[in-house]
């Protein structure tokens, strides 16, 4: 008799505590930070002006050499030059991944080329 009064006494105990936790927690705000830290302002950067027409122009197709994607660029180059035929496609692979700079491309790309589709993969 006297073991179910103290389990009876602990279970009024634990479920006094747990409503009186419950009605002050509702009470209190709680202030968060954001785990990003404070990002710095967007700084938009308009697109390059379309030229009106590709006609006589020299457009560069760039692979990065992400992988398997050979079969895609050669086949992109082929589907734009059968629709663009006056427009001269060039395909250059860059000297290492996408990630790394390749400054000669680009300043051949700069002298030469009226623009530049750069393939990233996936």
């Amino acid at each position: 008799m006297m073991k179910n009064r103290a389990v009876w006494f602990w279970a009024i105990v634990l479920i006094a505590a747990f409503a009186a936790s419950y009605v002050r927690a509702a009470d209190e705000k709680i202030v968060v930070f954001n785990p990003r830290g404070i990002q710095p302002d967007i700084r938009k950067i308009p697109m390059a002006p379309r030229p009106a027409t590709l006609d006589g122009k020299t457009v560069y197709i760039v692979d990065t050499k992400y992988p398997n994607t050979k079969p895609f660029v050669n086949e992109l180059a082929a589907a734009l030059n059968a629709k663009y035929p006056k427009t001269t496609w060039i395909v250059r692979d860059k000297a290492a991944g996408y990630m790394d700079d390749d400054p000669a491309l680009w300043k051949e790309i700069q002298e030469k080329g009226a623009g530049a589709i750069v393939l990233l993969g996936h």
